[in-house]
C-alpha cells in the first residue's frame, strides 16, 4: 500500500476536485455522487464526516464517516461508521479503499466507538465481496435496498 496516503477536509480550494470524482460507470448504481454526499453532509452537520482520500497530492478517492446516529430513531442504538466511498475511476485495486475503511476505524476509536458499521449494495456487481474481505458481517439487516454490515474494532 502507498505510504503518501491520508485524508484531507473538504474545503473551498479542493471543492470542484471533490465533486469531480467518478467512480467506474459500471458503479454509479451502487453509491452516490460526492456532490450529494457533500449536500447531505450540510444538512446533517456534526454527524457527516467527509474527507477526499490523497495519495500525495493526487486526490484518489472520497468518504464520508459518521458518528454515534441514532440508527433506529428510538435512541437506543447509537451507531458510528462508513456512510460514503467513491473510490476513483482507474484508481481502484490499489488499497485505498482499505486505507478509507482503516482511517474511519481509527476515528472511531480515537472516539471510544468499537464497531464500525456500513452498508452496501447486495447485487452480485456489488462491493460486498471488498467489504466481506475486510471482516465486515452481514447483520441481517436492510437499510433501503443495502446490506448492513458491522466491524467489530478490537
Amino acid at each position: 500500500m502507498p505510504t503518501s496516503l491520508h485524508l484531507q477536509e473538504i474545503t473551498p480550494d479542493n471543492f470542484e476536485t471533490a465533486i469531480d470524482l467518478r467512480v467506474r460507470p459500471d458503479q454509479e448504481h451502487a453509491v452516490a455522487p460526492v456532490v450529494k454526499s457533500l449536500a447531505e453532509a450540510y444538512v446533517h452537520p456534526g454527524v457527516a464526516w467527509p474527507r477526499l482520500i490523497c495519495d500525495g497530492d493526487e486526490v484518489v478517492g472520497f468518504l464520508m464517516a459518521f458518528f454515534d446516529i441514532d440508527w433506529t430513531g428510538k435512541g437506543t442504538d447509537l451507531r458510528s461508521g462508513l456512510w460514503r466511498l467513491n473510490i476513483a475511476a482507474g484508481k481502484q485495486g490499489r488499497g485505498y479503499g482499505r486505507f478509507a475503511v482503516e482511517s474511519v476505524a481509527a476515528e472511531i476509536r480515537r472516539r471510544g466507538g468499537v464497531h464500525l458499521t456500513t452498508t452496501w449494495d447486495p447485487g452480485t456487481d456489488g462491493p460486498s465481496g471488498f467489504y466481506l474481505a475486510l471482516g465486515f458481517l452481514p447483520t441481517g439487516e436492510i437499510s433501503g435496498d443495502q446490506t448492513v454490515g458491522r466491524l467489530e474494532l478490537n
